[in-house]
């Protein structure tokens, strides 16, 4: 994604953005706080929200929820010359329906270099909080890393993922950060964005898709009230998600729970024709084909939903090049 260009650009290779979100983590080390806090660096916050809506539109397929959530919160904000709180975004549900997707465009259309911008914060807890037995030095590794960047850069953008892998109490330290207050530990952070993904609320979600198809209700028909409740209820229930007991959630500090569906054979048709073309490649129906035929789909009965969404397809379509 280094050489695409701003504006509505061609469809990027899934695995390339997700690429670029690993190396984003892994330049961070919770064990030397780089932030060089002696000078003012400049922000290179330069939203393109046109453009983003573009992407969106054109390359996420089957969310419909989850593209108008994104796209408003973030024209809300962004059009806010003084916001009283920073934006905070929670992306829930199954693997491969594009959440780690949505929060690269986030960094891509946002700022001017993208996840490699030194004021994108990209957190893995694999990489970056491997151990809970050190949870303590964690936690004030973290503090000081988001105060002192937001002390550099107001305009920053902060993404947590796998929160359903986070050492639990580690979030807490970051709910003071998230609220309308004005000024915390001296820091003007209120143009802050903060994005939280996970899996967790995957399988209500699916569940209540499930039933929508069922009772041959349009799937544009899905409603956010129709989600957003049992989301809420499979985090709070969940004592190895980030979110427990931090207060986030019961301090209504998250601005949207944006839903991300299941999806179905031609939303995964739709995700192999984007990635031929990024390959430069014409259509070629026997390739589709193969690699619908190669997908898992659940439930056993109906063979529904992809069991991995579209996070395999560029390595399957290799395999029949």
């Amino acid at each position: 994604m280094a050489a695409a260009t701003r504006g509505c650009r061609p469809w990027g290779s899934l695995l390339g953005l997700l690429g670029l979100v690993s190396a984003a983590a892994a330049a961070w080390d919770l064990a030397s706080l780089r932030c060089n806090f002696g000078s003012f660096c400049e922000c290179d916050f330069r939203p393109d929200l046109p453009g983003l809506e573009c992407d969106l539109a054109q390359h996420l397929a089957g969310q419909h929820l989850a593209k108008a959530l994104v796209v408003k919160s973030l024209k809300a904000f962004v059009q806010d010359p003084a916001p009283t709180k920073p934006l905070v975004l929670s992306l829930h549900g199954w693997t491969g329906t594009g959440k780690s997707y949505v929060s690269s465009l986030l960094a891509h259309y946002l700022f001017q270099g993208g996840l490699r911008s030194p004021h994108v914060h990209h957190f893995s807890p694999i990489i970056h909080f491997p151990h809970p037995s050190h949870i303590e030095r964690y936690k004030k590794d973290l503090k000081s890393w988001v105060q002192g960047n937001l002390t550099a850069c107001g305009r920053s953008l902060f993404l947590f993922d796998e929160m359903d892998k986070l050492p639990p109490g580690l979030m807490k330290v970051l709910q003071p950060f998230l609220g309308s207050s004005w000024v915390v530990y001296g820091t003007n952070y209120r143009k802050a964005i903060f994005i939280f993904i996970s899996n967790t609320g995957g399988e209500q979600i699916n569940q209540v898709a499930l039933e929508a198809w069922r009772s041959r209700k349009d799937r544009e028909e899905i409603g956010l009230q129709e989600l957003e409740p049992a989301i809420s209820r499979a985090v709070l229930d969940n004592p190895h998600h980030g979110f427990w007991r931090s207060g986030i959630l019961e301090e209504h500090l998250l601005d949207a729970v944006v839903p991300f569906l299941p999806l179905q054979r031609h939303h995964v048709r739709h995700c192999v024709l984007n990635e031929l073309a990024q390959l430069g490649l014409e259509p070629q129906e026997e390739v589709v084909q193969a690699v619908l035929d190669s997908t898992t789909f659940f439930p056993e009965e109906e063979q529904l939903f992809s069991s991995n969404g579209c996070k395999t397809v560029a390595s399957r379509i290799a395999l029949f090049l």
